[in-house]
């Protein structure tokens, strides 16, 4: 009988080691996966080309472009304004030095 209890103390043993083995294995293969879906999912992020950056400069290029098209157009807008101002006052220049000359004679 007391090698009956024996064998059953080291079966019960064994059998609580191998739950303790089987949580220790569930644990380290859930920590492997981790650490790989870590080392993955970092090597994802210095592979993978940042877009946001890319439209950033997209958009400060498209703004810069308006800016430097509405500076031209108001240059333009400028000149043209200034040609025309000039044109009247040749025209008025013209009309004051004939209407002059009409007085003279």
């Amino acid at each position: 009988m007391e090698s009956l209890e024996k064998i059953y103390d080291i079966i019960r043993e064994k059998s609580r080691e191998d739950k303790r083995n089987t949580v220790i294995m569930i644990l380290a293969v859930v920590g492997f996966i981790a650490a790989v879906a870590g080392i993955a999912y970092a090597v994802y992020r210095f592979m993978a080309p940042d877009y946001l950056d890319d439209f950033d400069d997209d958009f400060d290029d498209d703004f810069e472009d308006d800016f430097e098209d509405l500076h031209e157009a108001t240059k333009k807008a400028a000149a043209d304004a200034e040609e025309r101002a000039e044109a009247i006052a040749d025209d008025k220049a013209s009309d004051e030095a004939a209407a002059a000359a009409e007085a003279e004679a």
